[in-house]
């Protein structure tokens, strides 16, 4: 399980995730698919309507969004990024918790760091998270 993420991709990641301090920033992954590899070629931000700030919900009108958005450049959503704002760069038991669709990459942003997983099976398992210039 591999995720190629460009640079410039991975900064807008922290970014956000600094922006959002001291809430969870969240959005999702535009990019391609070959088994159980991925690259990504854009990111969707999404509104967090989590009550609390070590909580994210992405707003199911920006799910909609960023589906259409990949939709029409031949692409698909195959992943979703948010931040924990005052932890690690690790799954949360909520995070496993809400997690579902099969073979769907999660990054997870904390302390300038981005780490990806992936989902199968029930769990969220390390990928590797290779980040490229383009």
């Amino acid at each position: 399980m591999k995720l190629v993420l460009p640079e410039t991709l991975r900064a807008q990641i922290v970014d956000a995730a600094r922006a959002a301090h001291p809430a969870e920033s969240c959005g999702l992954v535009i990019g391609t698919r070959a088994g159980d590899d991925g690259a990504a070629a854009s990111l969707h931000p999404a509104r967090n309507l989590a009550s609390r700030t070590d909580r994210f919900e992405i707003d199911p009108a920006d799910h909609f969004a960023a589906l259409k958005a990949a939709r029409a450049s031949s692409l698909s959503v195959i992943g979703c990024y948010h931040s924990h704002p005052n932890g690690v760069a690790q799954p949360s038991a909520t995070d496993l918790a809400g997690a579902g669709e099969e073979g769907f990459f999660w990054l997870i942003a904390a302390g300038g760091d981005v780490a990806a997983f992936f989902y199968f099976t029930g769990r969220l398992t390390g990928a590797d998270l290779v980040t490229s210039s383009s």
